[in-house]
């Protein structure tokens, strides 16, 4: 686990609990998420697309089981049975593939993850089947920046709804504008509204 991140990302959490009630009612301590770097990172992305945690993990793991280490050109060497086999719909199997031959062609995910974050979201959401929610959280959890925040996410709406005690789940717009209040440490917050929305279900 990249230590300096995770360190730097509970401090965080410290400072958002001590200024912001709702936060500070986050039961710790909160799992911190981190995912591979780069490609291989925005291939489990793309997998979690619309799917839980828990199955976005098991799908990542079967791939790695089929092809071992995730590189674009593993993705391009399974066919439509073996990407269905490691749980790609047809739809991520398209977007998955589409990135692999972007990468080929010599799109850089790593120099994406060094670039400010309009940019990459930028380069990112050009690419079919990757929009902003994917973006953000390849940001947040690849390139591991402090101050993202994937406000389409539905458990984060929902999440933040039970925190704040409203009668309406927040708009992706309205909850944007929320999270304003929590830069530059809206990862963290994100972490804390994920965790606080998990355990709630009794989920990790």
């Amino acid at each position: 686990m990249p230590a300096p991140f995770v360190t730097a990302l509970r401090r965080d959490m410290a400072t958002l609990a001590r200024r912001h009630p709702e936060l500070a009612s986050v039961a710790r301590p909160v799992p911190v998420e981190v995912l591979d770097p780069g490609f291989p990172g925005m291939i489990h992305i793309i997998l979690g697309q619309q799917v839980s945690i828990e199955a976005a993990d098991a799908m990542y793991a079967r791939l790695k089981v089929a092809i071992g280490p995730v590189t674009p050109e593993g993705i391009l060497s399974l066919d439509d049975p073996a990407m269905r086999q490691c749980g790609f719909t047809r739809l991520k199997a398209e977007y998955a593939r589409g990135l692999a031959i972007a990468a080929v062609d010599g799109l850089d995910l790593e120099r994406v993850s060094a670039s400010p974050d309009d940019e990459a979201i930028r380069t990112l959401t050009g690419l079919r089947g990757i929009g902003r929610w994917t973006a953000e959280c390849f940001l947040l959890f690849c390139a591991r920046r402090r101050d993202v925040f994937p406000a389409g996410d539905l458990a984060l709406r929902v999440g933040w709804q039970e925190l704040a005690g409203t009668t309406a789940i927040p708009s992706e717009t309205q909850l944007r504008a929320t999270a304003e209040a929590w830069a530059p440490r809206r990862s963290a917050a994100a972490h804390l509204i994920w965790h606080a929305y998990l355990r709630r279900r009794g989920r990790r």
